[in-house]
């Protein structure tokens, strides 16, 4: 099962508003170079033996994370006490988390060893794609570049890739620019992934403002289909075709990494072999194809009736143009689809790709030899969304492949 990001604790010592905390264990604690305000000890373990708060609040660190034992001598300490957590595994040491005291409750903004992290910038978007798994909001959340800056300074630099994502990161304008920069100094061998519709780089001096991606950063691009009236009525936005591939070719020509994404539903499916085509001729320069399922989520649920295809059948078109894009040379994978739903021959271009905080498998999976390999489901896809072909791949299969 799928480990939220989020739980509630009791929280002792803390004043009313948000703090961002690094828990790390004792003996990592005492050898961090993160800041002690922002480090919250964790003292979970019933290995350490006895442990003075007050010894921790005066080499100054932030918070314990402890058991309801530790609260007496926390609050004579003056050191800020996060115990008897909801579920105690939502949180590890080097995590880092939001505090909120009015609610009780802890977020997990970054988790140590998850196959994915990302940075979630805004909720408002320039786009209202029919499938968008993040309904946008318009609400003002300027709140969060500096809260997420300060975020980029705690999170383990040894990490090898980070998210960028939203709603829409351009909306930013410089305070993207600023997260970049930041991401740059405190992160500097940290990849990134970052999610946009790309519209709004047809304006070139916003292009201009992102240097600081260059050479470290992918910027991952949807592209629905070769013609702008099926793009533009799937994302929702007029004339969003011909200002996505003007900011796709701007990117290029600033030295930026390019991935190409699609998503497979009844809307986008009938263009998919003529997008692999248009790619191919049109975008031979970006370095990566994401051909990938839906994910029922928000709008794509209230748009079911239009968007529904069966999962097999998108399996199939999707195995399909990735061949297609392979054989010609281009670096192509496959995205949040079961094995057992595509060709054979298609297995070593799909990739265990969901969260894992939220990803599932069906039962029908649990004997399955190339289980650890799969994608698997997304937890939000119930026997509705997953299709009737779903089967557990045996040993003789995966030996032919």
């Amino acid at each position: 099962m799928s480990l939220p990001l989020h739980t509630f604790a009791t929280l002792q010592g803390f004043g009313p508003h948000a703090r961002l905390l690094k828990a790390l264990s004792l003996r990592e604690a005492l050898k961090s170079s993160f800041p002690p305000p922002s480090v919250a000890v964790d003292l979970r373990d019933p290995g350490l033996g006895d442990v003075d708060p007050a010894a921790l609040a005066g080499a100054g660190y932030g918070a314990v994370v402890g058991m309801p034992g530790h609260g007496a001598a926390s609050a004579a300490a003056g050191l800020p006490l996060v115990h008897s957590l909801r579920r105690d595994d939502v949180v590890a040491p080097g995590d880092v988390v939001r505090v909120e005291p009015k609610g009780s409750r802890i977020s997990v903004l970054y988790r140590r060893g998850a196959n994915s992290n990302s940075l979630f910038v805004t909720e408002r978007c320039n786009s209202l794609c029919l499938m968008c798994s993040q309904p946008p909001r318009p609400d003002d959340d300027g709140w969060r570049l500096d809260e997420l800056i300060d975020l980029v300074g705690l999170i383990d630099p040894d990490l090898s890739m980070l998210g960028v994502t939203g709603g829409e990161p351009t909306l930013l304008g410089r305070g993207l620019t600023r997260l970049l920069e930041a991401t740059r100094a405190k992160l500097p061998s940290t990849r990134l992934h970052i999610l946009s519709n790309g519209r709004l780089f047809h304006d070139a001096q916003l292009v201009e403002r992102m240097a600081a991606a260059v050479g470290r950063a992918t910027w991952a691009i949807p592209l629905y289909a070769d013609i702008a009236r099926v793009h533009d009525h799937v994302v929702q936005a007029p004339e969003a075709f011909e200002e996505t591939l003007e900011g796709i070719h701007n990117l290029a020509e600033h030295g930026h990494a390019i991935e190409v994404r699609f998503v497979a539903h009844a809307l986008t499916v009938p263009r998919l072999q003529g997008l692999a085509e248009f790619i191919w001729r049109n975008l031979p320069f970006v370095e990566h194809v994401a051909l990938m399922g839906l994910e029922p989520m928000g709008f794509t649920r209230r748009n079911r009736d239009v968007l529904w295809i069966d999962p097999a059948e998108a399996g199939k078109a999707v195995a399909n143009a990735a061949e297609y894009l392979a054989r010609r040379g281009m670096t192509v994978s496959i995205y949040n689809t079961p094995l057992c739903l595509l060709p054979k021959v298609a297995w070593p271009l799909a990739r265990r790709s969901i969260s894992d905080w939220k990803q599932d498998y069906a039962p029908e999976c649990e004997p399955c030899s190339m289980r650890d390999g799969c994608s698997g489901f997304f937890s939000s896809a119930d026997l509705s969304w997953r299709g009737k072909d779903i089967r557990p791949i045996r040993d003789h299969e995966v030996m032919t492949v």
